[in-house]
């Protein structure tokens, strides 16, 4: 369920808490997911751990794009992207969220037994992301960052129960500003009532779907943006993991 070398740890001392960093669908090949772990044990001085749920990747050429908002995709970056993908459709099917979700409840409930944490975290991007709107509603984590999320819905939205902070990008082919807006509805609804429970909405202005995952550092604001939502992921579970 995760991968050894990815496992990042904070103190010398038994982390009492600990946070999961849920990829994308380019999944662990991704190298940066590793770097973003090591940087997030050391800041949080806590264990982190990258779930292995996803066992198939979209190669990372297949959608090679700035992720700057209102970027225009050529037809032939589709077609390519489309081509791979379709090639991956019985493997996707193979790691569909009912399944995806169990075994981060299996993985979940065995970081419980053996590791003794008190709260657990998770941040999650687009795959991940959608996995951490599931995962809040129910009581597996104490606390859930959503950046630039893939496919959820409302109803998902209404279950979370669980401290929630979204990161989320100025231009999202996957996340659309209608959603968005019914999402933070959600929440601003619940305020004041017995059922509220904390949450944030950031918009990263010039950036699109990936940036807080896999950013066009050579792009100046995307640069600023990845680290913002790399800051508002720290100072989240700092908040919201706290041991008393």
């Amino acid at each position: 369920m995760a991968c050894p070398d990815c496992i990042s740890g904070g103190d010398d001392d038994p982390s009492k808490r600990t946070v999961l960093l849920l990829t994308d669908a380019f999944g662990l090949p991704l190298k940066n997911c590793k770097i973003m772990a090591d940087k997030f044990s050391k800041i949080l001085k806590c264990d982190v751990w990258i779930p292995d749920y996803f066992n198939v990747s979209i190669p990372l050429n297949a959608l090679n794009v700035p992720t700057k908002a209102f970027y225009k995709r050529s037809t032939w970056d589709w077609i390519r992207f489309f081509a791979i993908a379709i090639t991956r459709i019985p493997a996707f099917i193979s790691n569909r969220p009912t399944v995806v979700d169990k075994r981060l409840e299996s993985l979940i409930a065995l970081l419980r037994e053996k590791k003794k944490y008190e709260k657990i975290g998770a941040v999650g991007y687009c795959f991940g992301g959608s996995a951490c709107v599931r995962i809040g509603g129910t009581d597996l984590v104490n606390s859930i960052i959503i950046a630039h999320p893939g496919k959820f819905t409302l109803d998902q939205v209404k279950a979370i129960k669980v401290p929630a902070a979204w990161v989320c990008a100025e231009d999202d082919m996957f996340f659309s500003n209608t959603l968005r807006n019914q999402s933070e509805a959600v929440f601003k609804e619940k305020e004041g009532k017995d059922n509220f429970v904390e949450y944030e909405f950031k918009e990263y202005k010039g950036t699109g779907h990936g940036f807080a995952s896999r950013p066009t550092l050579e792009l100046p604001e995307i640069k600023a943006a990845y680290e913002g939502a790399f800051a508002q992921t720290v100072d989240w579970f700092n908040k919201t993991l706290a041991i008393q």
